[in-house]
């Protein structure tokens, strides 16, 4: 029992302390600062031209309408938050370089070589990058969140807008969390497709195709089972996950969070065990 005791806690200290080396190197670089300024960017730009959009579609529907004119135009408001969800389609893209160059670019300058002669045993190496990703990018899609959804809201109180935004903090608080678990999974998919590619283009162009090309094309073919499969792809199971009405679908994922949530985690569990068996089987 004290044997087994020991081994465990041994194996907790290599793998905190692999960590540490893993937390040093992430803010060590410059790609990293840039990776998270643009995916603050482009969720608050993302978000208030797709929330913008939302409302003028409101105002102009209830305009539109006989029976609004007679009572006086009025329109459903927009949920600031719901904004900002949608707007992870894009911003994910920045996160997605980021978890992409903390295992490619040490394959690219040859510094892989000197990570597992510190961490021989490779899950454990997979693991600490793992273990500094998923903090830092659910923070991420927390704060970048909240950033999105003030600005929607401030943007739709504007008279022009008429004053149709929402920001019931039940949803927001729900809204948030959604999106800092979906770019937490999504940065650890990334590693693990990155850990098994080894390249940073292979892995950029396999990640976009997974989360934004595939499931398009799939969707485009009008198929049945092709559009099931696409509904099913990460992107679409993380919309479904933090519960979007306003997506690439133009309506909500029809399934349920927490089938959402089993269909993301399965495709993040598939990339990291294909990147671990990549690992195991191949040479620095």
């Amino acid at each position: 029992m004290s044997a087994t005791t020991g081994r465990d806690a041994g194996g907790v200290r290599v793998l905190w302390q692999a960590a540490g080396a893993e937390w040093a190197k992430l803010w060590s670089v410059r790609s990293t600062w840039w990776c998270l300024a643009a995916a603050f960017a482009l969720m608050v730009l993302a978000a208030v031209t797709l929330g913008g959009a939302s409302a003028t579609a409101a105002l102009r529907a209830a305009e539109s309408s006989e029976a609004l004119r007679e009572a006086g135009p009025s329109a459903a408001p927009v949920p600031a938050s719901e904004a900002a969800v949608s707007a992870t389609s894009f911003a994910q893209f920045a996160l997605v370089a980021l978890a992409m160059l903390t295992i490619t670019a040490e394959y690219a300058s040859g510094s892989i070589r000197v990570t597992l002669q510190a961490v021989p045993v490779r899950g454990v190496m997979l693991a600490a990058k793992a273990l500094v990703l998923v903090p830092v990018m659910a923070a991420t899609g927390v704060l970048s969140g909240a950033a999105a959804a003030a600005a929607v809201y401030a943007l739709l109180s504007l008279d022009v807008f008429g004053g149709l935004v929402v920001l019931p903090a039940g949803e927001v608080v729900r809204d948030l969390a959604g999106i800092g678990v979906y770019f937490a999974l999504i940065a650890v998919l990334t590693l693990g497709a990155g850990a098994a590619l080894r390249s940073a283009a292979g892995t950029l162009t396999v990640v976009f195709m997974l989360l934004m090309g595939l499931p398009l094309l799939l969707m485009m073919t009008g198929s049945g089972p092709a559009v099931a499969l696409s509904l099913r792809m990460p992107l679409f199971a993380g919309l479904a996950f933090m519960g979007s009405t306003d997506n690439l679908t133009g309506g909500p994922i029809p399934y349920s969070v927490g089938e959402g949530l089993a269909w993301l985690l399965a495709w993040t569990a598939a990339a990291l065990a294909a990147g671990h068996a990549v690992l195991r089987r191949r040479d620095a």
